[in-house]
């Protein structure tokens, strides 16, 4: 198999495991909460089929990862009835934290591992060292996408809870155009959008650094 293909296949496997891990930690928080919508839609599984979208989950990740850009992406987002849930707008806010939240715990135990065992440093041997170096990067990219404070974007919500009414309801206003908003953004300032992404990964493994005294 040629190595730029086995390339991509480890990017989009790990970009399906990242997005079903971060999904399923809304779904699972929001159950805990009093919200049973994501189980009964069938969305507490391991089954990529309930999770990917083809666009966010496959398109824009392997697009992303050719062009040499910080990769990242999205799922199908998880049903939640607001109105269920214990707590409302705070509770919206932790089902909303759950995923970028599960995210950064990948990345760290990636971090780990491949600290410890020399995997970010050359000495896995080419595949694991790639495996360990991916992991780590695309959920940090997952990470800070989600965080996003632009609705359906994991950072909305908590920007939402934490807001007046006259940016709730800015934030409300832009529900109906919020993924077009975020393709349009993507497409405008790529470059822009790129180098932020970049800076706020090395602040990050910059902390992954000093916790492990590096």
């Amino acid at each position: 198999m040629n190595a730029n293909i086995l390339y991509i296949i480890i990017v989009l496997l790990i970009v399906v495991f990242s997005v079903i891990l971060h999904e399923l930690a809304h779904g699972i928080v929001a159950y805990w909460l009093g919200d049973h919508t994501a189980k009964d839609a069938g969305r507490l599984t391991f089954n990529p089929i309930k999770h990917i979208d083809p666009y966010m989950s496959i398109l824009i990740p392997v697009i992303l990862y050719i062009l040499k850009a910080p990769v990242f992406g999205g799922a199908k987002p998880v049903p939640i009835n607001y109105h269920n849930l214990k707590g409302r707008e705070w509770g919206m806010a932790l089902v909303a934290i759950a995923g970028p939240l599960t995210n950064f715990l990948i990345a760290f135990l990636a971090f780990l591992i491949g600290h410890f065992a020399g995997f970010l440093y050359g000495r896995g041997g080419e595949l694991l060292d790639f495996v360990f170096s991916e992991l780590l990067f695309i959920n940090l990219g997952f990470m800070l996408f989600n965080l996003i404070p632009i609705p359906p974007l994991d950072g909305s919500r908590v920007l939402y809870a934490i807001s007046p009414d006259l940016v709730r309801n800015f934030i409300k206003s832009l529900e109906v155009y919020g993924v077009i908003l975020v393709y349009i953004l993507i497409l405008l300032f790529g470059e822009v959008f790129s180098n932020l992404m970049i800076n706020g990964m090395d602040g990050i493994l910059h902390l992954f650094y000093f916790i492990v005294g590096a």
